[in-house]
């Protein structure tokens, strides 16, 4: 099975690219060595430079996306496909390349501060769709988001862009109120904050370091 390759849809990206010719590439399988080694291959064989990437895997299933740049163009359908070639036997990748488009000079309506949620209690059904269902309407954007169950507890961290018309105090408040009603503690940091507390980096990673009940890290 493959994922559907929408070849006439096109994307915006902020990241300057090696060549003109832009694609995001996303790439699923099941988890094995060597995926990132094979699919980098594809793009290399193009003459394709790689210019932004992020990967993770979740429960056994292998997830990439890239920005890869070409210096020729080629069909999204095609790149898919060379890079659905590179798959071994019985694991074949779930592959997905839709062109990109320049956003140079692209700026947001409003100014924007990055913000990182935490949230931790006991795992029920609903919770991420409530925090998100609220920052959604506060137009606050999720940029990285990271979710965990062990045992009975359940773990979320987002990292957010937060316009400044907010005050964060009312934004806490109502996260605050929203916890309570789900059992669940909940803070909302500066990410230089976090940072500063945690004692880590913020990346893109989707694997932070998780912090516990008492406000340790481990």
């Amino acid at each position: 099975m493959s994922w559907p390759v929408p070849s006439i849809r096109s994307v915006a990206i902020s990241t300057r690219t090696q060549f003109e010719n832009a694609y995001v590439l996303e790439v699923m399988s099941d988890d094995h060595p060597g995926i990132v080694a094979a699919v980098t291959s594809a793009v290399e064989s193009l003459g394709g430079n790689i210019d932004a990437c992020s990967q993770t895997v979740l429960g056994g299933y292998f997830t990439l996306i890239m920005i890869v740049s070409l210096p020729e163009p080629i069909a999204p359908d095609d790149l898919a496909e060379r890079v659905r070639q590179t798959g071994s036997a019985g694991s074949a990748y779930q592959v997905m390349v839709r062109r990109a488009l320049s956003a140079d000079g692209f700026s947001p309506e409003e100014p924007l501060d990055r913000f990182v949620i935490t949230a931790f209690g006991t795992d029920q059904p609903g919770i991420v769709r409530r925090f998100s269902q609220y920052l959604a309407g506060k137009d606050i954007n999720i940029v990285d988001l990271y979710g965990d169950r062990n045992g009975d507890e359940f773990v979320l961290i987002g990292q957010v862009e937060v316009p400044t018309r907010w005050d964060i105090r009312m934004l806490q408040a109502d996260l605050e109120q929203m916890g309570q009603e789900l059992g669940f503690t909940v803070k909302l940091q500066h990410e230089n904050v976090f940072v500063a507390t945690n004692g880590l980096r913020l990346t893109r990673a989707p694997h932070p370091i998780l912090p516990k009940a008492g406000g340790r890290k481990e």
